[in-house]
């Protein structure tokens, strides 16, 4: 972050995504919050009314550095995506309450790429960790447009699955660790 101090005061009016409905407010320039963590390229802050999360094209108004999200990595002979970096990309998008990626908490299931007339499309089945979460449309409108920065990628449809049923057994050992559960 640009300076100690995780309150920030709004320096322009900024769409935020309100924690955990997902449903779409302004906070209006002059507003005061508190930045509670930075992950993935976006930042949970708390305002007067709760939590919400700001997307890191609208860094800038809480005096963040915007995030130029662009992905170095070579396309295969056929000029597809390179699958390391789609799944790179995959682990960069979190749930903004739980401070481990999408990938390492086990919400991903699947990631299929095929080549169609347009070029090449990424297909995700993801879940998340409740079915009443609110945020899933943000998470996976965040996971298909980190994938359409990787080179090769023409298109993304990232879906929200219910089966299988996700538990704690699906989170891998590095976000074991970072949750404290081993």
């Amino acid at each position: 972050m640009s300076s100690a101090s995780k309150d920030r005061i709004l320096s322009r009016d900024v769409v935020v995504t309100q924690i955990p409905s997902g449903d779409k407010h302004t906070l209006f320039a002059g507003a005061k919050v508190f930045i509670h963590q930075v992950l993935g390229g976006t930042y949970t802050v708390q305002g007067d009314a709760g939590l919400y999360r700001i997307d890191g094209k609208d860094a800038d108004a809480i005096g963040e550095q915007v995030s130029t999200d662009t992905v170095q990595a070579a396309t295969l002979a056929d000029g597809a995506p390179d699958p390391d970096a789609l799944w790179a990309q995959l682990r960069k998008v979190y749930d903004p309450e739980i401070p481990v990626n999408i990938v390492d908490l086990g919400l991903v299931y699947s990631l299929d790429v095929a080549k169609t007339d347009a070029g090449y499309k990424a297909d995700v089945a993801m879940t998340l960790t409740a079915p009443g979460c609110g945020m899933g449309p943000a998470i996976a409108e965040d996971a298909k447009g980190k994938l359409l920065l990787v080179p090769g990628l023409a298109a993304a449809d990232v879906r929200i699955v219910w089966e299988p049923t996700w538990n704690q057994s699906m989170i891998s050992e590095e976000g074991k660790m970072k949750l404290g559960l081993i």
